[in-house]
């Protein structure tokens, strides 16, 4: 059986593909895989014995730019690119992740009558998603509310697909792992431990918020902070004078040291894409910071929907003042029963099984 995924380009949308291509190899290690859609992430995609290629994208801007009108012309070219390459490997089922490196993918497929199943990670679907949903044969959701945007014949909530050297290690009962993990990252007082996602990006506000109040929190925490390749010079040169050996400071974190981070932290402040699964399915009580433009400020919508289950306080990025943020993190660990309470609606809240569930459904549409 040959399965072929699209989207991009974020980690959000490469990262469950990842997860579904574990599964679909303990199910069948004879399956052929392929990915097509937007340039990112190749190597991430190569060491899971995916073969990538790559098309022309476009990307619709929320804003006026030169590149909405160029980004015109890549469409149909993405397109040809895109029936050239189905009609080369042919695969038996798609899976969609979204993005707009997905589009002219999803398009071909329809046009080849390849059944298509079209992942949702957010409460508010994307332009892409929204179009990849009336093409494909069966959707798939994180959210309760993104059901609304799709026919709920063919709509089923399944989660956010998780890589499973995340769910391995939040999901352990060793007693030998947590400390682990916190060597595996240099973590060495008994303080609390508070992990600042930054995600590829970076989220620099989160990040200039941190460096104000390093020194206050340092008094009480230790730090794990991920700020983004394109971020980390800036940074460095804000926290030289930070001599504490309890402040981690990372560019990016590979796979093993974010699944350390996320298992050995106490807290965790991130923004609200689809790390809402992982930071859930390791039990973590979580400070959401929607990021503001988001499509359809769907991030705003993630992290409210999460909210409302008990697990994450959301402060929104123009109330993210030195006070109000430390008030909440000083509360959070002041109150052992809230944050027990948090990290039980968190686990509540996961869906472990969601990258297991999706890949039995890839096989069944393809056979």
């Amino acid at each position: 059986m040959r399965i072929l995924f699209t989207g991009g380009g974020s980690g959000g949308h490469i990262f469950p593909i990842v997860a579904v291509a574990e599964q679909l190899k303990k199910i069948d290690p004879q399956l052929e895989m392929y990915f097509l859609g937007a340039s990112d992430f190749s190597e991430t995609l190569t060491k899971e014995g995916i073969i990538v290629k790559y098309i022309l994208t476009a990307k619709l801007r929320r804003y006026l730019s030169i590149h909405n009108f160029i980004d015109i012309f890549k469409l149909p070219i993405g397109l040809i690119q895109s029936l050239i390459y189905l009609y080369i490997w042919m695969p038996d089922v798609i899976f969609n992740k979204g993005g707009f490196g997905s589009v002219p993918v999803v398009m071909a497929a329809w046009i080849y009558r390849i059944p298509v199943l079209t992942h949702e990670s957010d409460t508010i679907p994307g332009l892409a998603n929204r179009l990849g949903g009336k093409l494909s044969k069966r959707i798939a959701i994180s959210f309760n509310k993104a059901g609304q945007y799709f026919p709920q014949r063919k709509t089923a909530l399944v989660g956010n697909p998780i890589r499973s050297e995340i769910t391995q290690i939040c999901l352990s009962d060793n007693p030998e792992s947590k400390q682990k993990a916190k060597t595996d990252l240099g973590l060495t007082s008994q303080k609390p431990v508070i992990f600042v996602m930054g995600g590829s990006q970076g989220a620099l506000k989160i990040s200039q918020l941190i460096i104000r109040i390093l020194p206050q929190l340092l008094e009480k925490y230790e730090v794990i902070h991920q700020c983004g390749n394109n971020n980390l010079e800036a940074i460095k040169q804000k926290t030289n004078h930070i001599s504490s050996s309890d402040y981690h400071l990372f560019p990016l974190l590979n796979g093993g040291q974010y699944a350390a981070a996320l298992f050995s932290s106490d807290l965790i402040v991130s923004r609200s894409g689809s790390s809402i699964f992982e930071i859930a399915v390791c039990g973590k009580p979580s400070i959401l910071v929607p990021l503001p433009n988001s499509a359809s400020d769907h991030q705003k919508g993630n992290a409210f929907a999460y909210a409302q289950a008990g697990a994450a306080v959301v402060i929104e990025q123009n109330n993210l003042t030195p006070n109000i943020f430390l008030n909440e993190v000083n509360k959070i660990f002041s109150n052992p029963e809230l944050k027990q309470k948090m990290s039980i609606n968190a686990k509540a809240f996961a869906k472990p099984e969601s990258a297991r569930k999706i890949a039995e459904g890839l096989i069944e549409m393809g056979k």
